[in-house]
Parts: structure tokens; C-alpha cells; sequence
């Protein structure tokens, strides 16, 4: 990879972007432009390996906080997957198929997708999650609870509770598949309907559901965590088809 490619660190552009960064307030959202420029140029490919962030600290003139800030920004765009101890690596593909699929697969066909999957979920996170994995099934599900008055804000922590389940699996293929499903999920298409299927007393339902069946993984209830994740999302199938 070409140091003088637009976008890089290295680069003639890239400094002249940095220097502009360092003095700026919005240094951190400066940085997110640059490096999403470089990603989605190809500058940095699929799973390479960004700069750790002490070099993109350096190379922008930047405290390492807000390199930090804009790491989890890109991050929250699906850009790039952050590891601790090994590193951000790049998630974006560039591949129009990928965009092609959310943007032809409709709401109901994402619960009919979830409905075959999920409850796979459900049984392999009783069967795999350890105690550090019940912990951040644990903490996102609190999460999730919280964000009770407003659709947006539950539906960013829906999907990472049911994310949390996936990672319980200990499976990296079943991560790999509900980081797709959670990428239709953030889809306009959905967007458009959160307001009318989100109000507060569905999201209490589904937050009661949550709760049971986080309950039935931690006592490593198999029946009792692939029912009651089937109940959930037959609810939300039919709630969808009622707002269509």
C-alpha cells in the first residue's frame, strides 16, 4: 500500500487534512472523515490492520483520546471491528452485493431469516457462553432495558443484546452471520417503521422476553431459551405485519 495514496497518513493530503485537524475543535470528526475516505478507497483493504492508535495520534498531531473517539465512531458505521489486544481492523468489503442484499430483503423477510437462525442462537449460547460471556449478555440486556422511551435508542441496544447472544455461541461463523443481520437490520427500510412498531408498550413486551430469556441461558435452560426466543420473534412477525 502506497504511502502517497489519497487518504493515507503519509500522504501530502493527509498532512494538509492533519494539520487542519490539530487545529479545529471537531479534530475527532475530522479524523472519521479521513480515515472512512481511506477505507472506503480501498486504501486500507478488508481485515487489514489500521494504525494502533499512538501512530494515528502522531501522524494527525492528535491526542490519542481523540483518535480514540473517532476509532468508535467508525466503528458504530460498521467501518471497522475493534479487537482488544490485536488491534482495529477493517469490516468494509466494497462490495455492491452486500449493499444490493439489505436493500432488496424486506422487514418481513429479515424476521423469517432470524426465525430459522435465532433460536440456534438461543440453544448454542446455553450450551457454549461462559461466565465473562453472561456478563455482557448481562450488561446489554440492562442496556437494552434502559432504552425504553425512545425506538432508535432501542433498537441500537436490541441489537446488541441479541449480538451479546451470538457472541455467547462462542461460534465466530455465527458472530460473522448476525453482524450481517444486524447490517439489514440498520437498513432504511426498517428505519421507516421503528416509530410505528416501537411504541412503548411493545417495547416493554419485548423487553419482558429479554429479560426471560437471558434468565433461561444463565440457568442453562436449552427448552427453555429457544422457546422463549421463538415466542419473540414470532411476536415481532406478527407486530410487523400488523403495521404493514
Amino acid at each position: 500500500m502506497a504511502n502517497s495514496a489519497p487518504g493515507h497518513p503519509g500522504s501530502t493530503a493527509s498532512r494538509s487534512a492533519a494539520d487542519a485537524a490539530r487545529a479545529s475543535p471537531g479534530a475527532s470528526a475530522r479524523i472519521v472523515t479521513l480515515l472512512r475516505r481511506a477505507i472506503l478507497d480501498g486504501d486500507y483493504g478488508y481485515r487489514e490492520r489500521v494504525p494502533s492508535e499512538r501512530e494515528l495520534a502522531a501522524d494527525y498531531g492528535a491526542a490519542r483520546g481523540t483518535v480514540r473517539s473517532a476509532l468508535k465512531q467508525l466503528e458504530a458505521m460498521n467501518l471497522v471491528v475493534r479487537r482488544p489486544g490485536s488491534g482495529t481492523f477493517v469490516r468494509y468489503r466494497g462490495h455492491a452485493d452486500e449493499e444490493d442484499i439489505a436493500e432488496h430483503t424486506s422487514p418481513l423477510e429479515l424476521i423469517e431469516v432470524r426465525l430459522s437462525i435465532e433460536p440456534s442462537v438461543a440453544r448454542l449460547a446455553v450450551m457454549h457462553a461462559n461466565a465473562q460471556d453472561i456478563e455482557r449478555m448481562h450488561k446489554a440486556l440492562l442496556r437494552v432495558e434502559a432504552s425504553h422511551e425512545d425506538p432508535e435508542s432501542f433498537s441500537r441496544a436490541d441489537e446488541s443484546f441479541h449480538l451479546a447472544l451470538a457472541e455467547g455461541t462462542r461460534n465466530p461463523l455465527m458472530v460473522w452471520l448476525y453482524r450481517h443481520i444486524n447490517d439489514v437490520r440498520g437498513h432504511a427500510q426498517w428505519s421507516i417503521r421503528k416509530d410505528k412498531i416501537l411504541t412503548p408498550e411493545r417495547i416493554a413486551e419485548y423487553n419482558e422476553q429479554h429479560r426471560t430469556l437471558f434468565s433461561a441461558i444463565e440457568c442453562r435452560d436449552t427448552q427453555g431459551a429457544v422457546a422463549v426466543m421463538t415466542r419473540h420473534l414470532e411476536k415481532a412477525r406478527r407486530d410487523l405485519l400488523g403495521v404493514a
